[in-house]
């Protein structure tokens, strides 16, 4: 497992865009050209991108992201890198439809909470590789539906039914730091990824190199950076020198 830093392009009405919290209500945009957002993380060497359509995630009308993921998905093309994409995958259709348009790893989130089933025919329809587990935790709790919805579940009890699917990845996003830039809950990660043996990405919150340094100590499998690479709080190069400590 090598640890990987993944820059984040959240989309939202076409939009490159950040939340705070998941709340829609807290946003800030950052262009309206997502190619090129992503050409300007490719061309800073980064191998893997992670999308998400929030449009979808809020179960609304997600035509005007399309477009934007195609074009992202043609730029990481050109540079050899690869996408994870999520929001709204909550069906076999659209997992195989993301997955026919070119995207190289498919988080579901919602769906492996309310049709855990649906995951274990993903797995075996498209290769684990393909899949991913987003767990998306405030107090520990999972959030579904746009981290609207309190699944009551617990982020260990998601992951270990996951393992047992044949799930090999997951993401855990801290929901109260996100886009906060109060730093990675290192601990509750690392705890997540002991306690369930997935290769765990972290998200949320990071705010300077110091939370990339403190994920990949902790034997994490990468971490997802946002806001801070927006508001030029961690360089980007920088941040891709951690890539080369092999756990």
């Amino acid at each position: 497992m090598r640890f990987i830093v993944y820059p984040a392009i959240d989309l939202r009405g076409g939009k490159v865009v950040r939340l705070k919290e998941g709340d829609p209500a807290r946003m800030t945009s950052y262009g309206d050209n997502p190619a090129e957002m992503a050409t300007r993380w490719l061309n800073d060497g980064a191998r893997w991108l992670h999308v998400v359509n929030l449009d979808g995630a809020f179960g609304e009308s997600d035509n005007a992201n399309r477009a934007g993921l195609e074009a992202i998905l043609t730029a990481a093309k050109k540079f050899d890198a690869q996408v994870q994409f999520g929001g709204g995958m909550r069906s076999l259709d659209s997992i195989r439809a993301a997955i026919e348009l070119g995207v190289n790893r498919v988080i579901i989130g919602t769906l492996a909470i309310e049709q855990p089933e649906a995951i274990r025919d993903a797995v075996k329809n498209f290769g684990a590789e393909k899949i991913a587990v987003g767990i998306d935790a405030r107090d520990g709790l999972v959030r579904t539906r746009g981290w609207k919805d309190n699944s009551g579940i617990s982020s260990s009890a998601l992951a270990l039914q996951m393992r047992e699917i044949g799930i090999q990845t997951a993401i855990f996003t801290d929901v109260g730091r996100d886009g906060l830039g109060s730093g990675l809950n290192i601990e509750a990660t690392r705890a997540l990824a002991q306690v369930s043996g997935l290769d765990v990405i972290a998200s949320g919150g990071v705010h300077t190199l110091a939370d990339v340094t403190a994920a990949r100590a902790a034997n994490l499998a990468g971490a997802i950076i946002g806001r801070a690479l927006y508001e030029g709080t961690i360089e980007l190069k920088e941040a891709l020198q951690m890539e080369s400590h092999v756990i």
